[in-house]
């Protein structure tokens, strides 16, 4: 069993950055890949950016890639999304989830946080 607490979500200007943090406990973390997803009103849950456990990364290209960046710390058990330049589009419930394998598809995911919500205004 693995348990993952979101953190760092808030209100910020369009432009501004926010980082998201994701505590995991429980079984050996390190062999995890990590996923961060979104889910806006009025919208599906959408993939945002994912880690495997020995650093590689894939990320929405349309939506976040170049702005966003994924990374994790195994010694703290802690997996991260710094998000720049945000936009209002960017507004959205974050959740952090993970998997036997790196993917985009939320279905491959056993573990998932409560969320975090993030919210840019223009």
């Amino acid at each position: 069993q693995v348990q993952l607490v979101e953190s760092g979500g808030g209100l910020v200007q369009a432009g501004g950055s926010l980082r998201l943090s994701c505590a995991a406990s429980g079984r050996p973390f390190s062999r995890h890949a990590m996923g961060w997803f979104r889910l806006a009103p009025g919208t599906e849950r959408g993939f945002v950016a994912a880690i495997s456990w020995s650093g590689g990364v894939t990320y929405d290209a349309d939506s976040v890639k170049g702005r966003f960046t994924i990374s994790r710390d195994k010694a703290k058990n802690t997996v991260y999304l710094q998000m720049n330049s945000l936009k209002p589009e960017d507004t959205a419930a974050y959740y952090c989830a993970a998997s036997a394998i790196k993917t985009m598809l939320d279905a491959e995911y056993d573990y998932w946080g409560q969320g975090t919500q993030v919210t840019v205004s223009s």
